[in-house]
């Protein structure tokens, strides 16, 4: 079995993307009679990513003074010089300046984004101007648009049995048929094999897991997570009510690498009669540290007879493609998708259970399933409220039963499938209208209604021709997954290596950042954990640093490292960095289990989208050495207190 590493390293090493021909290091002195052996294998490939980027960026040189700084210009050049290939991916800024300009407008780095965009900005405001004028077109003079933040479809939640829904499906719009498709396709898995359910988000999709599996039979939850999360947290507290005994991989300080001994023995059975043992829960990388773990643990699951749950909300966007999901079939698969990249993160989560492992599941009742509702119920609501001189427009959440509630009884008379039809305005339109009657003009006849679908049939073709354009899928498919990871690669590890280069100007030249996983590494995902000590070697909290860099127009995240194993060789450490979540405990340690796994670390995080660019990460690193300065809070504090804004607080 091969490991998300080699992976990477055989797809891109082919493809050019092969370190050796990276970079454009200084050439090295000449040597007669001497004889270069190429550089072939992945290994190789990778051991020298490291090299030259830790050689070459900044070498020998340690920054003591924020105002010291390359510019910004001057630091893209050095960029390029060592990743040349990096301006084969400007296809990524052309498309960044024309669908994403919002980003350039607000000046705001968005390094605080999990999980992959559905629409561009460009399509969602064109989308609003289309609506605006038609809405206006058919209200009354007085009647001002009250729809314009309503966004292309919003969500109702239902209440729902999941094995019932997996084994004798649900009803269901044209437009939820058409938006999984789309996404299957995308995510490269196939409706023959996997059932997609729609859930109210990642949190949502856990728990109906933890729900519907059988842990009564099959005792056991074991979990590989480096760090808290929100939505793990909720399966593991459903699932030991139901009966299972949950169990965590632990991590190794500091690089937080899997301890392999101790979990191949949580994993592996001793017992050589082959029985279910429970469901083994594998992110494919840590969201926070940008660590990316080995395939080979869902093969050894899967050996031992574990059925194996994939988290792929970390993913990048086109990660999936690499991932080889016919080779490894796991039972459970989840991921999530947000609106708008950098201006509307609300989205859904999906849930993809494995057709073979449905008759596995136990009924019951689970919340979390949602709708898809189409914005264009929302608005054809305000429309007959302002028609009838009403414009005071209802909660989002009372429209959504409204319409949805009539969407459901229509379908009595005509499948709610048939009644819905594609409106393609300009460019694009995501909106659908459903063939029921106008209020005030009587009863339409059910064939009346056939007939007219029959004709709209005839004008879009046999299919119906329902197509939604998720334009931002479109645009990564059309980049690739090798110029997207390669973009993200450069700018993360160049990012990391900066940090590094950051250090007090005291005698001791402490640095200045602590980053915990891996550091520079060909690959290394694009998310990075860390913290900031001040020059006392005292730790800046996460929130705070969280909060001076939104106020630098920077967005970054703060989470909770945990189940880190610490070796003999750094009980001293063990013994300065653990603390609770809330900051309490510092230098506590314990021998109870229920205690250990409530120590971890307080970090701040970033995450790189594929739209990310070299600003983005050049600004993330002049804010971080604002702090080599001492009094660096105490002058922003007073400088927003002056300012008769709120005073940041811890």
């Amino acid at each position: 079995m091969q490991s998300l590493g080699q992976n990477e390293g055989s797809l891109s090493c082919p493809q050019g993307c092969c370190p050796t021909l990276l970079f454009n290091p200084p050439p090295p002195q000449s040597h007669q009679n001497t004889t270069t052996k190429p550089r072939n294998s992945s290994a190789e490939c990778r051991h020298s990513f490291v090299a030259t980027t830790s050689s070459y960026i900044f070498p020998n040189t340690k920054f003591t003074n924020h105002e010291s700084l390359p510019s910004l210009h001057e630091s893209f050049g050095e960029f390029k010089k060592v990743y040349p290939q990096y301006s084969e991916t400007d296809q990524v800024d052309h498309l960044r300046a024309k669908e994403y300009y919002h980003l350039s407008f607000s000046n705001q780095s968005c390094l605080d984004y999990i999980g992959i965009g559905l629409f561009s900005y460009y399509q969602r405001q064109h989308h609003h101007d289309t609506s605006k004028t038609q809405f206006a077109s058919s209200s009354t003079p007085l009647s001002p648009p009250q729809y314009s933040d309503i966004p292309f479809f919003s969500i109702s939640y239902k209440t729902g049995n999941l094995k019932t829904l997996l084994l004798h499906g649900g009803q269901e719009s044209e437009f939820e048929s058409a938006m999984k498709r789309r996404i299957m396709k995308f995510l490269n898995i196939s409706e023959s094999d996997y059932f997609m359910v729609f859930t109210a988000n990642r949190t949502s999709a856990f728990k109906l897991v933890a729900d519907s599996y059988p842990f009564q039979s099959s005792k056991k939850l074991l979990t590989v997570y480096d760090y808290e999360s929100e939505a793990v947290e909720a399966m593991i507290c459903c699932s030991e009510k139901r009966g299972a005994k949950a169990m965590s991989a632990e991590f190794s300080w500091s690089r937080l690498r899997i301890q392999s001994t101790k979990l191949r023995k949580m994993i592996v059975s001793k017992k050589k009669k082959k029985k279910k043992r429970g469901l083994f829960v594998f992110p494919l990388h840590s969201r926070v540290t940008g660590a990316r773990y080995p395939y080979l643990w869902m093969s050894i699951a899967q050996e031992n007879g574990w059925h194996v749950l994939i988290d792929a909300c970390a993913l990048g966007p086109k990660d999936m493609d690499s991932f080889g999901l016919s080779l490894f079939q796991p039972d459970f698969l989840i991921c999530s998708f947000y609106k708008v990249f950098g201006e509307n993160p609300s989205g859904f989560g999906c849930l993809f259970v494995k057709k073979s492992a449905i008759t596995i599941l136990e009924s019951s009742s689970c919340a979390g399933i949602v709708n898809l509702v189409p914005d264009r119920f929302l608005r054809q609501s305000s429309e007959d409220k302002c028609s009838s001189g009403n414009c005071k427009q209802k909660p989002l959440s009372s429209l959504q039963d409204q319409e949805l509630s009539s969407l459901n009884s229509f379908s009595g008379r005509i499948q709610t499938s048939e009644a819905l039809k594609v409106e393609e305005s300009c460019e694009l339109q995501i909106m659908v209208a459903a063939a029921e009657p106008k209020k005030g003009s009587g009863s339409v006849e059910a064939k009346e209604v056939v007939e007219s679908l029959q004709n709209k049939k005839a004008q879009h073709g046999e299919n119906g021709g329902f197509n939604i354009e998720c334009r931002c899928l479109d645009q990564v498919d059309s980049l690739g997954l090798t110029m997207i990871t390669n973009r993200t690669r450069y700018l993360i590890n160049w990012l990391v290596n900066s940090m590094m280069k950051l250090k007090h100007p005291n005698a001791a030249g402490e640095p200045l950042v602590k980053i915990y996983g891996p550091k520079v590494k060909f690959d290394r995902g694009p998310a990075l954990a860390f913290n900031v000590f001040d020059w006392k070697g005292e730790k800046v909290e996460p929130v705070l640093v969280q909060k001076l860099a939104d106020r630098n127009n920077i967005s970054l995240s703060y989470g909770f490292l945990h189940h880190i194993w610490f070796a003999d060789k750094y009980s001293e450490d063990k013994g300065k960095v653990l603390q609770t979540k809330e900051g309490r405990g510092q230098g506590l340690t314990t021998n109870k289990k229920k205690d250990r796994d409530k120590l971890g670390v307080t970090v701040v995080t970033a995450a790189l989208s594929f739209l990310a660019n070299f600003e983005d990460v050049y600004k993330l690193w002049t804010f971080v050495a604002r702090f080599l300065d001492a009094d660096f809070v105490e002058k922003e504090r007073w400088r927003y207190t002056a300012l008769n804004q709120k005073t940041i607080e811890v």
